[in-house]
């Protein structure tokens, strides 16, 4: 009976060490692209600042999404 107690600890240990290690390489591969899309990212906004420099457009704000319209329900209600 201590055989197979052994045995069974020395495959629960074993399972524990794959999963650690499988999450270690998953962890590394999680951080290793967020800091390529970081690097892509920091690319990117310096060409933006390039081509807003050739365009002479260096003091000009970024563009944004045009202001989105409140709808009070109050004024849309027919009940009243």
């Amino acid at each position: 009976m201590p055989l197979l107690i052994s045995l069974f600890i020395f495959q629960v240990q074993n399972l524990l060490q794959q999963m650690q290690s499988r999450f270690q390489t998953m962890s590394e591969s999680i951080i290793s692209k967020i800091d390529e899309m970081g690097n892509r990212i920091e690319e990117l906004e310096q060409s933006v600042n390039e081509l807003k420099s050739e365009m002479g457009m260096e003091g000009s704000p970024s563009p944004s999404a045009p202001p989105k319209v409140k709808i009070d329900p109050k004024s849309t209600d027919d009940s009243a």
